[in-house]
């Protein structure tokens, strides 16, 4: 049984501890989307269609803000060169926080009308004004995991997870039971993501509280410089990234007659369990290990690794969940639902290309190529955006159809053009070091 242990714990410390941080994450991981599994059945009896609708265009537009609400200073955390200079990217994060927030409310106040005219909420309007308070946290979990992701404190954010989902599903079921419609999705929603906040922020005190004598003006004023490249094409990568995908979720909500984007969500919902219980693991032990990587010339040797192991276990699950989605759906969630079914099986091609490219297009960063990538997501937004009017002019009828074909198309574009920068980044280094011998 010894023997056995050690050949195991030798294996998960193969490439540098890479699957064993993996299973630690995958191993919280599972707890959140267990809770996530049996909570989706009850919300789908408790709230219909249409209050789901509603949950989408929230959940979308928290999505598009939160992306960009600490100006993209958070990725550069684990990259930065020492503890000190992350400690200020920290700062800079929370301040970008807190000013897009305040941006945001201002925003609401001075267009409230026009917003819910638009996005169809004449009868829910209040709800609007949750939404800098769910960007608002997601951006503060945001900073202090991408800290603790710098630190491989793997565990420290398994557990944060675990809170997350319980939480969460938690206050919907409760909020649901009591008969409080949309807003009860909406509320477990943000206690979704700013539960496990306070463990984030007190191990990061601990760890940097000797730093706070040295911050001043000019300090952030001189790492603002440094990283100016974050702000300047990265926020509008992740705008671009995110309204890509959200956007037309809200266009669906606001010119399609029913509940067809609350149908969306939850087979979205659905297929980012797998998602999320592989993708987000293998990425942030990617994101930890990739700049020593780099530094080493191995990064597109190690992207490929990753890669494959992707393939190997995340081809399946998606599979089966796709292909047996509209027979087990109805017995589920309930016959309400017979049409998320069908509408997650035309999704697999989308998020098979996603689970690939996502953990490993990290890796545009750490060659420097923000530039690229921000003109990567405008074209991504216009497919998406485009071709998801032109359904709703055209073919109405397959506009959800037609929206996961466009993510296809993306993530296979982003696919072949992060595999160029890594073989031209693996050239660039091999004549670098022909040079110095």
């Amino acid at each position: 049984m010894k023997s056995l242990l050690e050949r195991i714990n030798n294996k998960l410390n193969d490439q540098g501890g890479f699957l064993k941080s993996i299973s630690i994450l995958v191993g919280g991981t599972v707890f959140a989307q267990a809770v996530t599994v049996l909570s989706l059945p009850i919300l789908t009896r408790l709230y219909n269609p249409s209050e789901f609708s509603i949950f989408a265009v929230y959940t979308s537009l928290l999505a598009v803000l939160a992306a960009i609400s600490c100006l993209r200073f958070e990725i550069a955390i684990p990259i930065a060169k020492d503890e000190e200079e992350a400690f200020t990217l920290v700062l800079l994060s929370l301040i970008s926080n807190f000013f897009i927030n305040i941006l945001i409310t201002a925003f609401i106040f001075l267009f409230y009308t026009d917003i819910i005219l638009f996005l169809r909420l004449e009868s829910v309007g209040s709800l609007i004004w949750l939404i800098p308070i769910g960007v608002f946290f997601s951006g503060i979990y945001n900073v202090f995991q991408f800290w603790i992701t710098r630190k491989k404190q793997f565990k420290i954010i398994a557990k944060t997870r675990m809170v997350q989902s319980v939480s969460g599903a938690s206050v919907q079921i409760v909020m649901g039971i009591l008969g409080f419609a949309a807003i009860g999705l909406i509320l477990g929603q943000i206690v979704k993501v700013s539960a496990g906040v306070y463990r984030l922020i007190r191990e990061f005190w601990f760890e940097t509280k000797s730093f706070l004598k040295n911050v001043s003006l000019k300090k952030l004023k001189a790492i603002f410089e440094k990283y100016d490249q974050f702000p300047k094409y990265s926020t509008f990568e992740a705008l671009a990234n995110s309204a890509g995908i959200q956007l037309p979720v809200i266009i669906i909500a606001a010119l399609s007659a029913g509940p067809e984007a609350g149908y969306l969500m939850l087979a979205m919902q659905v297929m980012m369990i797998p998602m999320q219980f592989i993708g987000n693991s293998v990425s942030q032990v990617y994101l930890a290990h990739a700049p020593e990587k780099y530094q080493s010339g191995v990064l597109e040797k190690y992207t490929k690794e990753c890669i494959l192991q992707l393939l190997k276990i995340g081809i399946i699950p998606l599979t089966v969940i796709s292909i047996l989605a509209p027979i087990v759906f109805p017995i589920l969630f309930g016959n309400d639902w017979q049409r998320a079914g069908d509408i997650l099986l035309w999704l697999l091609p989308w998020f098979v290309m996603q689970l690939i490219v996502s953990p490993v297009s990290m890796s545009l960063y750490i060659l420097n190529k923000q530039k690229q990538a921000l003109v990567l997501q405008l074209i991504g937004f216009f497919i998406r955006i485009g071709l998801v009017l032109y359904a709703s002019v055209s073919f109405s009828d397959y506009i959800l159809e037609i929206y996961a074909l466009s993510g296809f198309i993306f993530y296979t574009l982003y696919f072949f053009t992060v595999i160029y920068f890594l073989k031209k980044s693996t050239k660039d280094f091999s004549k670098k070091e022909k040079r110095e011998v």
